[in-house]
């Protein structure tokens, strides 16, 4: 995921690169500058305002892991906090939707 803007995309896995522009067209600013830092193993926290995208940003990167093959001993850890009365929109909207456009 080096780099930023559209070129984030492309060092995602094709399937989840495919699923965003279809979906979504190019990155917002907070998922530009926040996928390199994630991709990198860093603690990373994406402050933007309500609407820029942090959300899907932390959920596609992790997703992005997930569907790459992986050494045994390697492991994906999100740590997502969120307000209570948010949540469910949050997992419907950034995590089983992109989800289920990825496989199909």
């Amino acid at each position: 995921m080096a780099g930023s803007g559209p070129f984030a995309l492309d060092a995602m896995h094709p399937a989840v690169a495919a699923w965003f522009r279809a979906s979504l067209g190019e990155p917002t600013r907070a998922q530009a500058l926040g996928w390199p830092p994630v991709a990198r193993g860093e603690s990373t926290l994406l402050l933007a305002p309500t609407g820029s995208g942090k959300t899907l940003a932390a959920f596609l990167a992790a997703i992005d892991r997930l569907v790459r093959p992986a050494p045994a001993a390697a492991g994906t850890r999100v740590l997502y906090v969120s307000p209570l009365k948010a949540l469910a929109v949050d997992v419907e909207r950034n995590l089983r939707a992109p989800l289920g456009g990825i496989a199909a």
